[in-house]
Order: structure tokens, then sequence, then C-alpha cells
């Protein structure tokens, strides 16, 4: 990764958290100013993404370092965990929107009709930032990628759907007078808020134990080795991958006539094509003659 891959990703997480520090503090005012129990549940969630988003950053930062005498690999699984902690404070976080949301079932509350436009200001600002900010999280994160800008640009793709529901049933609540679609409205931001944690935690899961590679993605590193002159097959395929880079090793199959270094420079040549054609991995060859 270059210099600058790593100052984008480093500018684009500290965004994150700017962002998200500015959307807690107001829907957390308003939320308790107006006793809305669905944007107090709005404000939780974006509490979360802002601790989420320093985790992130730190990732970023600690990610990027180079490996070392205790890190032959790196340290890009330190993205990963990061991203474990997020999903586990956004099913953490789920869980106690529901909570709240139950006790303003049991008692509801009616909203002043000043507070209410209040509140659908906030939601449609906080709409408008995240929509804006998470694509650039998103973005950057494929471009380098950041496991941890990625998890980070998913939690605010998730809180532009949950602002958008909160801000919708604040205007029904306003034409019908309904005080009990407030909490309907948390529980519906729970459960999208838990279906978005469980799936992180899916993926976390699967980098932590170094689950490999789709089939799809073996076969097509399968492909890149083939087309390589010299090449007569490969077996024994595995992959995993650490932080932002898929390390693989394999045995590659070459004439067992060719001298020893023609069997290695063909093994230079596959080792280029799967840098220049796959992007960031880490290869491990093993010839064996045939």
């Amino acid at each position: 990764m270059t210099s600058d891959e790593r100052t984008l990703k480093k500018r684009t997480a500290a965004l994150s958290v700017l962002s998200n520090t500015a959307l807690v503090i107001g829907k957390l005012a308003v939320g308790m100013l107006t006793g809305t129990v669905s944007i107090i549940s709005e404000g939780i969630h974006s509490g979360v993404d802002l601790l989420a988003a320093a985790i992130a950053w730190m990732a970023v930062r600690a990610s990027s370092l180079p490996p070392d005498e205790t890190h032959d690999y790196g340290h890009g699984k330190i993205e990963t965990v990061s991203a474990a902690v997020e999903s586990i404070l956004i099913v953490v976080a789920a869980l106690a929107i529901f909570h709240e949301a139950w006790q303003k079932f049991l008692v509801p509350q009616t909203m002043p009709e000043d507070g209410l436009y209040l509140a659908i200001g906030v939601m449609s600002a906080s709409s408008l930032v995240n929509a804006i900010v998470s694509q650039r999280l998103f973005a950057v994160g494929k471009q380098t990628g950041s496991a941890a800008l990625q998890a980070d640009g998913m939690h605010l793709r998730a809180d532009v759907w949950t602002s958008a529901g909160v801000l919708a049933g604040l205007v029904l609540m306003k034409l019908t007078g309904w005080a009990w679609i407030d909490p309907l409205v948390a529980c519906l931001v729970a459960a999208g808020i838990l279906r978005v944690g469980i799936m992180m935690c899916r993926k976390s899961y699967d980098e932590l134990v170094d689950t490999s590679l789709s089939q799809i993605e073996e076969n097509r590193i399968g492909r890149i080795i083939l087309d390589n002159p010299g090449v007569l097959g490969y077996h024994h395929l595995r992959t995993r991958v650490v932080g932002t880079t898929t390390v693989l090793d394999f045995h590659l199959e070459v004439d067992k006539s060719l001298p020893v270094y023609k069997a290695h420079a063909i093994s230079d040549a596959v080792e280029f094509s799967l840098h220049a054609k796959y992007g960031s991995c880490d290869p491990t060859i093993h010839i064996e003659p045939r």
C-alpha cells in the first residue's frame, strides 16, 4: 500500500469521526429535549457509530504499520478485530433501543408541536450527512481494500435508512397524533441495526478464523496461474485474508527436466502476474516437477 493510500484512509476515517460526533450531540440533545424515543434510539445508534469510527480510525493507523520482528505478516488483522468489536457494539445498541422502546409502549407520551418540527429537522439533516459520508467511506474502503472503512461505511449507510424511517414516523405522528408510532419506529430501527450487527459479526468471524476465499475467487486465481507459459498445473491452493492482503500458497507444477533457475523464473512470472492481475496478495509457491 502506498503512502498516499495510507494518508487517504486516515483522513477518511477522521471525517467519519467528526461527522458522527456532530450527529450524536444533535440527536441526543433533541431526543432528550422532546422526549422522543425514536430520536434517542438514533442518537444511541450514532453514538455506537462514533465509537466504531474512532476504533476504525485507530485500526487504520495501526494496520498501516509495516511487518516487524513479532508480526511477520504485518498488522492487517487489527482491522478485522476492529470490525468485530464494532459489530458487537451494534448488537448491544440494538438491544438497548428495544428496551427503551418497550418502556415507551407502556407509557406513551405526546410531543409538543414545536418539538416535533425540531425533531423532523434534525433527522432530515442526519440522513443527508450520513448519505454523503457513507458514500465516501465505501469508495475509499474499496479503493484501498480497508475492511475497517467499509465496516464504518456500512454503519452509516444503515443510519441513512434508519434516519429516514424515523423521519417518516415523525411526519406520521404530526399528521395523526398517534403517540405509539414513536416507540414502534424505534423498534423498527433496532431491528435494522441488529441485522447489520449480525451480518458484520459473521464477516469478522470468517476473517478471524481464516476462512478461505470463495470458490469463484479461487478459480480466478487458478486461471491467472495457468495463463503463464511453462506452467503445467497447480494443486493444494490455500487462501485466507490478512487485513487488506490475500495470503495464498500452492504447489506449482513444471516440467521435471527444467533446471532450477528456469523453474524459479516461471515461479517469479506467476508471482508477478498474481500481483498485477489480482491485487494485494502475498503468494508462497512450492515448485514440483511433473
